[in-house]
């Protein structure tokens, strides 16, 4: 018997032409971001190759190939804040094995405050949609009302239940860290991040809290640091940030990049990190060169979250039984050097 011809694949493309699975997915759905030069050679060689989109391709499997959307607030595009991008593409390595195609999108502030529909909706170009981070001006409830498709919410939930979330454990991870500089001898610890602006922001600050009071510590009010606007999500700039009289001996971050920004507004001030005052953030992930103290913090399994939220996402165009609700993907604790302990105290 004739042994059968292995299917092309998208990764069998893309290694011909050393080039990203990322760039042949652009080039075979017609979306932006690739040369024409770049995309006639791709076109050309999944030809050659017997490459056939997966909507028409004829395989073994049932599952069939979806257009995945993929929007996020610009305001988490700033310059050096790179963890949502690099969430997205986690997702978007992660759709490609599944012979499906995302289609990615910037939602600007005027969008999120005048309720407009981001254009993948609009012109019905997707199958499902994953949101990226919390929008501002409460724009996630009206995608939850508006868009007809089947909707998944990353590193952000909604307390109703309507819509399936993942997010990294931001409860125990604060809690873990608020206990290692407990362990190093720190008792006045504040707390950088504007409660209610994101739930994740509150839900790191009550682990935070929790450290605090089985360790019979007062939470001060005036060591919670805001960081942000509550409405619009907007955030401060560092040399406008805000630190109590009596500073304290560390601080815990809602984020990496927040973390960063205190570490440059004490820095101005003339304190050292981890010298004179210590500093842990959350995420595990920050531009390079953006801060000159390596930061301890909480490791967000990004990998594991896109590829859960892709799981998800196709089960439910599929019509298959899932598990509904918010996922919590643990993450573990990464010991670098903007911790010192304290002594004498």
């Amino acid at each position: 018997m004739a042994k059968m011809k292995k299917a092309v694949k998208m990764a069998d493309i893309a290694a011909r032409l050393k080039c990203s699975t990322v760039t042949v997915s652009k080039a075979l759905s017609g979306q932006k971001g690739v040369s024409e030069e770049m995309r006639t050679r791709i076109k050309e060689l999944a030809s050659e190759m017997g490459y056939k989109l997966p909507a028409s391709a004829q395989t073994n499997s049932a599952r069939k190939s979806y257009n995945i959307g993929v929007v996020l607030s610009g305001r988490y595009l700033a310059s050096y804040d790179t963890f949502y991008w690099k969430m997205y593409q986690e997702i978007a390595d992660r759709a490609i094995q599944k012979e499906c195609f995302t289609l990615f999108e910037i939602i600007n502030e005027e969008m999120e405050r005048s309720r407009q529909l981001p254009k993948l909706l609009g012109e019905h170009k997707v199958d499902g949609l994953i949101v990226i981070g919390k929008p501002g001006y409460s724009y996630e409830e009206f995608l939850k009302q508006e868009a007809d498709l089947p909707l998944i919410f990353l590193d952000f939930y909604e307390p109703d239940g309507k819509v399936d979330c993942f997010v990294s454990d931001g409860f125990y991870g604060t809690y873990m860290l608020t206990n290692y500089l407990l362990g190093k001898g720190h008792r006045a610890i504040a707390y950088v991040g504007t409660l209610f602006s994101t739930d994740s922001i509150t839900d790191r600050y009550m682990g935070y809290v929790k450290s605090l009071l089985e360790h019979g510590i007062e939470v001060k009010r005036e060591y919670l640091i805001e960081d942000r606007d509550v409405k619009s999500g907007l955030r401060d700039n560092y040399s406008t940030m805000a630190f109590p009289e009596k500073m304290p001996t560390a601080f815990v971050c809602n984020c990496d990049f927040i973390a960063s920004l205190v570490i440059k507004a004490l820095q101005k001030r003339g304190i050292r990190v981890p010298e004179d005052v210590s500093v842990v953030g959350y995420d595990n992930y920050l531009n390079p060169g953006l801060c000159d103290v390596e930061i301890t913090t909480y490791a967000v399994d990004i990998k594991e979250m896109a590829n859960a939220a892709i799981r998800t996402l196709l089960q439910k165009l599929d019509g298959e039984p899932y598990k509904k609700g918010i996922h919590i993907v643990e993450g573990h604790l990464v010991e670098k050097n903007s911790v010192a302990e304290r002594k004498n105290i």
